[in-house]
C-alpha cells in the first residue's frame, strides 16, 4: 500500500546573504516535494535571538558557531547542522572604479584610510561580517581615523547595495554578494587578515513540522 505523504507549510529563517540561493533552490524544492516554504529573511544575530526565545520556526540559517551554540542551549534539534556554504570576506568597490590595492594588510589600510566613505555593517546588529569588520578596524587601529566616514547598515546586503550604487566608495562584506548586486565590484581580504562565514541550516527546537 503507497505510503501517503502530507504537504507541509514551512516557516524558515534565511540570512540576507542566502538570499539569492534560496530564490533559484525553493521553487524547484516546492515542486519536488509538495511542501510550501515560506522565508523570512534578516541578519543571522536576529535569526538566532529569534531562536532563543522559542519563535515558531521550522528551519534556521545561522553561523556554524551560533549553531552549535543553539544545540548546547537545546534550542536547535540535536545534530541538526546542514553546512550551506562558506564565504570569505572582502572589499567592495564600483565596478567603473579603479581596483584597490589589498596585497598586504597596509594596502588594506591605506584603502580604508584614503576612502572618501565607507560602509559597514552594524555590529550591535550581530551580523558576522560586520561584528568582524568592527573588531578588525579597532585591531589594526584603523577605528579612530575611518569612524567619521563610515556609515553602519542593518544587514550585509544593505552594505553591498550601497557601494553598486556608489552611495559609499567602499565596503566590507561577503565576495559572492558581487554576483547578484549590479555596479559592485570586490578584492578578497589579505590572507593574514582573512575571514569566513560557514552558514548552516538547523531546525529548532520549537518547530511544527
Amino acid at each position: 500500500m503507497p505510503v501517503q505523504t502530507t504537504a507541509a507549510e514551512i516557516k524558515m529563517l534565511g540570512g540576507s546573504a542566502m538570499r539569492a540561493l534560496f530564490t533559484e533552490m525553493m521553487p524547484q524544492f516546492e515542486k519536488s516535494s509538495g511542501h510550501k516554504v515560506t522565508i523570512e529573511y534578516g541578519t543571522l544575530g536576529a535569526n538566532m535571538d529569534r531562536v532563543m526565545k522559542g519563535d515558531a520556526v521550522d528551519l534556521v540559517v545561522v553561523t556554524s558557531g551560533q549553531n552549535e551554540r543553539l544545540q548546547k542551549e537545546s534550542k536547535l534539534v540535536a545534530g541538526s547542522r546542514a553546512e550551506l556554504a562558506k564565504v570569505g570576506y572582502g572589499v567592495f568597490y564600483h565596478a567603473s572604479a579603479a581596483k584597490p590595492d589589498l596585497a598586504s594588510v597596509d594596502g588594506f589600510k591605506r584603502t580604508m584610510l584614503s576612502a572618501k566613505s565607507i560602509a559597514l555593517g552594524d555590529p550591535a546588529g550581530g551580523g558576522p561580517v560586520g561584528v568582524y569588520a568592527a573588531g578588525l578596524m579597532q585591531r589594526l587601529g584603523l577605528a579612530d581615523g575611518v569612524k567619521a566616514k563610515t556609515k553602519l547598515y542593518p544587514s550585509g546586503t544593505q552594505v553591498a547595495q550601497a557601494v553598486g550604487k556608489g552611495e559609499n566608495e567602499v565596503g566590507i562584506g561577503l565576495v559572492s554578494d558581487v554576483a547578484v548586486t549590479p555596479g559592485l565590484a570586490a578584492v578578497p581580504l589579505p590572507a593574514d587578515i582573512q575571514n569566513y562565514t560557514v552558514y548552516t541550516l538547523g531546525i529548532p527546537a520549537s518547530s511544527k513540522n
